[in-house]
């Protein structure tokens, strides 16, 4: 399997500079996890609209949670993954099930497997970084 994922500019340009719908996985009410103010950054500067994923399906910033990503009426642009790696590879396995464009693995969250049935499957993929790092561009 390959191992050698590196992250496009050009992808991270068109995912932040593009509005558009997030699934963020992880997603919950917990002020000491760092989700929520990333979510909140990409609602509030980057004009994303959050739908909240979580085991519990809690409702976050005023948005329904989801327990599952096949739980969510509609089209999903990106999953964004608060998870730990070694849950992040199911979660990628879902959202190329539901037809999301790309994936956004979080700083620390990394699986090379994943990264690549993402990309054998079309989706665009970053990975081991985060919204707020990578904006405004570099």
């Amino acid at each position: 399997m390959e191992n050698s994922h590196v992250n496009d500019p050009q992808v991270i340009r068109r995912l932040l500079g593009t509005p558009g719908r997030w699934a963020v996985v992880g997603l919950t009410n917990n002020p000491s996890r760092v989700a929520p103010s990333i979510a909140r950054f990409l609602r509030d500067e980057l004009s994303m609209q959050i739908v909240p994923v979580s085991l519990d399906a809690q409702n976050v910033m005023g948005e329904q949670g989801y327990a599952r990503l096949a739980d969510i009426p509609g089209p999903i642009d990106v999953v964004d993954c608060f998870v730990n790696s070694s849950k992040v590879g199911s979660i990628i396995d879902q959202a190329i099930s539901i037809g999301a464009k790309a994936v956004w693995m979080q700083l620390g969250v990394i699986d090379h497997e994943a990264a690549q049935r993402a990309k054998d499957a079309g989706l665009d993929v970053v990975m081991n970084t985060c919204p707020k790092i990578e904006y405004p561009f570099r």
